[in-house]
């Protein structure tokens, strides 16, 4: 029997989508939260792109509510959260605000989720971001910060991760085409890389299907 994965993430997930699917093979069923739209803005949260914790938490309670089960659950978010306001400084999604969320995200899925499986939110290069993007701010220490709670809350949880900030930042220094998103080839080795790590978790004492 196929195991099912389901992806829930950002845009990053969105791109590195078709690589992951097909480094998987057939050997998986492959589905993600769906919707056209988030094609033609990848920065809104609608759609195939789960936003910030926030919006995951309600997306799973919805979907807890309907009884929908994972086989295997890939998730990611923290992106969107570390947004940052340029007047106020202010964050979308505060540190203590994240952390709440991830414990209710973690709490959801142990009750409808065989298991669920963290992806790390890639790097930021603030110059970067802030030349291609005028309306707010994304800095890297924020998103080091918000992975160490994510580490932290899914080290309590017992939810094995598998670390795309740090593959991700070991690729060099021309990784990305605007902001924040990553060029085709580094997407490419992104779904590879999740892929890999898939199969060696599913061999290991974390996966039992």
């Amino acid at each position: 029997m196929k195991r099912k994965i389901f992806v829930l993430g950002d845009s990053i997930s969105i791109e590195y989508g078709p690589y992951l699917r097909e480094c998987l093979g057939k050997q998986f069923d492959y589905d993600r939260k769906r919707g056209e739209e988030a094609l033609i803005d990848l920065n809104q949260p609608v759609g195939a792109n789960g936003g910030d914790s926030n919006c995951v938490l309600e997306y799973l309670r919805e979907q807890t509510e309907m009884k929908i089960h994972y086989d295997i659950l890939l998730l990611n978010c923290g992106l969107h959260d570390i947004r940052t306001n340029i007047d106020t400084k202010e964050k979308q999604v505060p540190q203590e605000v994240y952390r709440n969320n991830l414990e209710n995200i973690m709490e959801l899925c142990s009750c409808s989720t065989k298991k669920t499986i963290w992806i790390s939110t890639t790097p930021v290069d603030d110059a970067q971001h802030a030349k291609y993007e005028k309306t707010f701010r994304r800095y890297n220490e924020d998103i080091k910060q918000y992975n160490k709670i994510a580490e932290n809350i899914m080290g309590q949880y017992k939810i094995p991760i598998i670390d795309l900030y740090g593959y991700t930042i070991g690729l060099g220094n021309q990784l990305y085409y605007d902001h924040v998103h990553y060029r085709e080839e580094i997407r490419a080795l992104q779904g590879a890389f999740i892929a890999e790590n898939i199969r060696l978790l599913l061999q290991s004492e974390y996966i039992v299907l």
